[in-house]
């Protein structure tokens, strides 16, 4: 497998129709918004969904939901303790090399080579951080979103013994009636080659972008109610090519043809000619 030598920078378009993308834990678990009423979906939730998929993909991850474990571990330090190469590395403690043990680190687990991470507990005489090369913002909604909040309640108390509904009965639910969201990310060159990131894990990692939702369904995610539609995978001939990412960014221009969009449909997407020609996947 070869090192990354190709700079590459991506945009996925996301629509949301009656769910909870992406909920605020300090607000009720409503869906994230800016001040300016357009939807948020996190960086850290899109990469939560990306470790899921290739996870299934059959990838070794570090950071795993404990809902998803594979490997039987319930802590980062039990995994981290549980892989002896790494464990006897920084067992050395101050003697340690941490180049050596990043080089072990990214070996073993896609995202740590991927995101990076820091390896830092509670009793370790050593810490070790891992810069990633693939970055990833916010996904911010094109147009402000419609937030929609629903009182629920349960069929019957949670505790025997009270007569009536008990206020924990009770609930409310949030989703975002209608919003088409924009990922955007890029990938280092100069930092792939640091933790040996690999055309094929780009290629990976696009197949995961293109099916961030898939065994992603819940209540506040109904099947179908999160749809990736497209993905814009720019691929540059360079490490450092002459456009920047902010540059490539600019270049999509996704617009509103009506004042109330309801469907992915309902937007015109349009691409600077002038800049890198992307590789598009339409996925609806």
């Amino acid at each position: 497998m070869s090192i990354l030598q190709n700079k590459i920078d991506f945009a996925a378009i996301i629509s949301v129709t009656r769910a909870n993308i992406n909920g605020d834990p300090l607000n009720g678990n409503r869906p994230r918004e800016d001040y300016e009423g357009h939807g948020v979906f996190s960086d850290v939730a899109i990469k939560r969904k990306l470790r899921n998929r290739l996870q299934d993909l059959g990838e070794c991850i570090f950071v795993q939901s404990d809902d998803r474990s594979d490997d039987g571990y319930k802590s980062l330090k039990d995994r981290a303790d549980g892989y002896e190469e790494f464990k006897a590395e920084m067992g050395k403690g101050k003697k340690a090399d941490r180049d050596k043990c990043i080089q072990i680190a990214c070996r073993k687990w896609f995202d740590v080579r991927a995101f990076g991470q820091v390896f830092a507990f509670k009793g370790d005489e050593v810490s070790v951080g891992v810069r990633g090369p693939v970055s990833v913002q916010q996904a911010v909604s094109v147009s402000p979103i419609d937030i929609v909040d629903m009182q629920i309640t349960k069929s019957v108390n949670s505790e025997a013994g009270k007569s009536g509904k008990s206020s924990d009965t009770m609930g409310m639910k949030h989703y975002v009636n209608f919003g088409l969201y924009v990922v955007r990310g890029s990938i280092n060159c100069q930092l792939a080659e640091k933790t040996g990131f690999t055309h094929e894990d780009a290629e990976k990692l696009k197949e995961a972008l293109s099916t961030l939702f898939e065994n992603d369904a819940s209540s506040a995610r109904p099947e179908g109610s999160c749809e990736v539609c497209r993905v814009y995978w720019w691929e540059h001939a360079d490490k450092t090519p002459k456009e920047t990412s902010a540059m490539i960014q600019r270049a999509l221009h996704v617009i509103p043809k009506k004042d109330d969009p309801q469907s992915f449909a309902d937007y015109e997407i349009e691409l600077d000619p002038t800049k890198c020609v992307p590789e598009i996947i339409d996925l609806v």
